[in-house]
């Protein structure tokens, strides 16, 4: 049976979320604060914690920051549709969290029981999490929590608290001009590849694929990414729509790269890399200028959109040099098939391995197609995709 806490300052969420777990079996306990949910991790030890991302007191930023400091533990949050909490789930997710929902606003198609129905597919999910690679966020919650209670105790100590506050505002305005890899969190290590002694003779085609635990992973990718790769990058996260346009933004923050949410229309160019829309599948087509991207809000593949396999078959289908593939972390066989697309095109494939995916199904399901040609922990994902970009023709190995 798996134990589920169930944290929400809503009596109605806590009651309808937590009946509907109940229903499926699971053992439930609920928290209406974040103070009142350390206590209970503490003493209860839960499998999967459901978060909402905005409450009074500690917040859930912070309940998720402290819990994955001292007792990872897979997190799924609910989110309200608004742009800070989407901004806050996002924060959520940097320091540990390892997927979202979004709370019905009662605008839409989406009710009450397509969340609860969601939320007990996701806990499921998060049920089976590799719990070794949790300890991946450990970092990055215990350095967010150490700088926190630093500028906490900066502004309680009137004579540093004047400079700690210009050099934040320095630090800010540093990162609104120039790029600065990883510097809102500690990384989540990457091998250096080496350095570029020539460039592709085509810029590469990249399309990365991830679902449950992918935003921590994605973020080291393009922040590592060397610029002079030149290559043409493609992200389908899964995630609903109003936090794409919010991922992007955030990676762009991080990378050598111009990181965009995808429009319609939208050209493949060199050092560029363009973010699926959430609730859109983006395909790849040869347009009058040359490759772009198309929106389709077309019906959902895997049961999601934007779907892996839509991008990487249809990329499969125009590219028009070097093309690589990337499986991440997540649940579900999508990408499998769009693996399979581009290892029959030439190009090459890489997946993440088993001990460094925090859920193993998508690259499990696409290696189980025998068209992966590399399984590697996350550390070597760059370094992969960097030599096999370099080769001299789509999927020749570079040894």
């Amino acid at each position: 049976m798996t134990d589920v806490l169930v944290v929400d300052d809503s009596q109605f969420i806590r009651t309808v979320v937590g009946d509907a777990l109940e229903g499926a079996g699971c053992s439930v306990t609920t928290a209406a604060s974040g103070e009142r949910a350390l206590e209970l991790v503490d003493s209860n030890d839960p499998d999967v914690i459901t978060m909402d991302v905005e409450m009074p007191g500690m917040s859930g930023i912070e309940t998720v920051e402290r819990i994955m400091s001292r007792t990872p533990t897979p997190i799924l949050m609910l989110s309200a549709y608004t742009d800070e909490g989407a901004k806050a789930t996002l924060d959520a997710l940097e320091r540990g969290a390892l997927d979202v929902l979004q709370k019905p606003d009662g605008s839409g198609e989406r009710n009450i029981g397509h969340l609860t129905d969601e939320v007990v597919e996701k806990v499921e999910q998060l049920s089976e999490a590799t719990v070794s690679t949790l300890a991946l966020a450990r970092a990055t919650a215990a350095v967010h929590a150490t700088d926190r209670q630093r500028a906490a105790s900066s502004a309680s100590t009137p004579s540093t608290s004047a400079g700690a506050v210009t050099a934040g505002a320095d630090t800010r305005a540093a990162g609104s001009t120039s790029r600065n890899r990883g510097s809102r969190s500690p990384p989540l290590e990457m091998d250096q590849p080496a350095s570029i002694e020539r460039a592709p003779t085509d810029h590469p085609l990249v399309i990365i694929g991830a679902s449950t635990g992918g935003p921590r992973i994605i973020e080291r990718i393009v922040a590592t990414l060397p610029s002079a790769l030149e290559a043409r990058v493609l992200i389908v996260q899964h995630m609903p729509g109003d936090f794409t346009g919010r991922l992007a933004t955030r990676l762009d923050t991080v990378s050598d790269y111009a990181i965009t949410e995808a429009t319609d229309g939208a050209p493949l160019e060199p050092g560029n890399v363009i973010v699926a829309k959430g609730g859109y599948h983006m395909r790849v087509v040869d347009g009058e200028r040359g490759l772009e991207v198309r929106l389709d809000d077309g019906p959902r593949v895997h049961g999601v959109r934007p779907a892996i396999d839509v991008t990487m078959q249809t990329a499969a289908e125009v590219a028009d040099g070097p093309l690589c593939g990337l499986v991440l972390t997540g649940m579900g066989r999508d990408g499998a098939r769009g693996i399979d697309a581009i290892k029959t095109v030439g190009g090459h494939t890489i997946a993440q391995d088993e001990a460094t995916s925090p859920v193993f199904g998508i690259p499990q399901q696409a290696i189980a197609t025998g068209s992966v040609d590399e399984v590697v922990p996350a550390s070597a994902l760059v370094e992969r995709l960097v030599a096999a970009c370099l080769s001299e023709r789509t999927g020749e190995s570079d040894e």
